[in-house]
């Protein structure tokens, strides 16, 4: 079935979400924008940071950041990808959130799914993305690998998409997103361990 921002509204909409409320974690919100491309085939941005940040240098992201105040999640999440990657959405492109995921590094993480109704290309900064993928749905849905750690009992989730390994937190969110908004099933990823190289 195609996914259309009827059908994946309606998913997160009958979706109970997790939310976390700890005042040991940092709130922080994260974008997951469908968009068409220019053939018409639909899927969402996904990053890669520079090796120059002090934190997560290298790693696989998704538009986002800390809230500031007097922002919800929402709000931060179009304030981040129009920063990052210059992609400019108005608040009715939102359409829902999943679940908030607790990260190793101190934040709780508000997913924000968004639909950009037309195709545009990103202009990512430089000082935060050194390049920018487009995953198309259908690669989101790839089986993904749970490992085993000596640090923790958890399993620790990575996705194979563009060709590489994605690991958690992003690789959880792309995962939940797959599993709720793509194909309707009823997936929990607040229990998925992040590798250690990502807990810093």
């Amino acid at each position: 079935m195609e996914l259309t921002r009827e059908l994946a509204a309606a998913r997160l909409a009958a979706w109970e979400r997790r939310s976390i409320d700890d005042a040991a974690l940092r709130p922080a919100a994260v974008a997951l924008t469908v968009s068409p491309d220019p053939d018409g085939r639909y899927g969402i941005w996904v990053l890669r940071r520079p090796s120059t940040l002090r934190t997560h240098a290298n790693q696989f992201a998704l538009p986002g950041g800390r809230l500031d105040a007097g922002e919800d999640a929402a709000q931060a999440a179009l304030r981040e990808l129009h920063e990052e990657i210059g992609i400019a959405l108005a608040p009715e492109s939102v359409i829902g959130l999943l679940d908030d995921y607790p990260t190793r590094s101190g934040y709780a993480i508000t997913p924000v799914v968004c639909w950009a109704e037309v195709a545009t290309v990103p202009q990512p900064s430089p000082d935060e993305v050194d390049e920018v993928y487009f995953v198309g749905v259908d690669e989101l849905t790839a089986e993904p690998a749970f490992d085993t750690i000596e640090q923790s009992p958890r399993p620790v989730i990575r996705l194979p998409i563009m060709g590489t390994w994605v690991h958690a937190p992003t690789a959880a969110v792309i995962y939940q997103f797959a599993e709720v908004v793509v194909q309707g099933r009823g997936t929990r990823v607040d229990h998925l361990e992040q590798p250690p190289f990502a807990w810093k």
